[in-house]
């Protein structure tokens, strides 16, 4: 039987690096609009800085740049204009992808997302 590159539901690893500026660009205009909404904000900043760390394994980045490439496409399960219920997909996907690969979202992850939060979701934040 053949196999399909795209077997399994996961994209081939040249893809993942194609797609990787697209979700970067992508995530800060979503949670710059939507932050106030969030109550997962810091866990998805924290997943942010973890999936584009350089120290962080490329199948743990794999996982986390899923969860949030899923935050930010333009369609979902549950549409994100629907009040309360919007992001419930949204953060069922997230929080799945983050028990999975837990260990590795360090402190130094966890304090920058805190930081970002605090000083507001910016401009400044897309660089890093």
């Amino acid at each position: 039987m053949a196999t399909s590159e795209h077997s399994v539901g996961f994209e081939p690893a040249d893809r993942l690096a194609q797609d990787r500026e697209s979700v970067r660009r992508r995530f800060w205009s979503k949670l710059k609009r939507v932050v106030a909404k969030l109550p997962f904000a810091e866990d998805l900043l924290a997943a942010y800085y973890c999936a584009f760390d350089k120290q962080t394994p490329r199948h743990v980045q794999a996982a986390l740049l899923g969860a949030i490439a899923y935050f930010v496409l333009p369609f979902d399960f549950v549409s994100d204009v629907l009040p309360v219920l919007g992001f419930t997909d949204d953060a069922a996907v997230l929080a799945t992808a983050i028990r999975m690969v837990a260990s590795y979202i360090t402190s130094e992850h966890r304090d920058a997302a805190r930081a970002a939060l605090k000083r507001g979701v910016g401009k400044d934040d897309e660089a890093q």
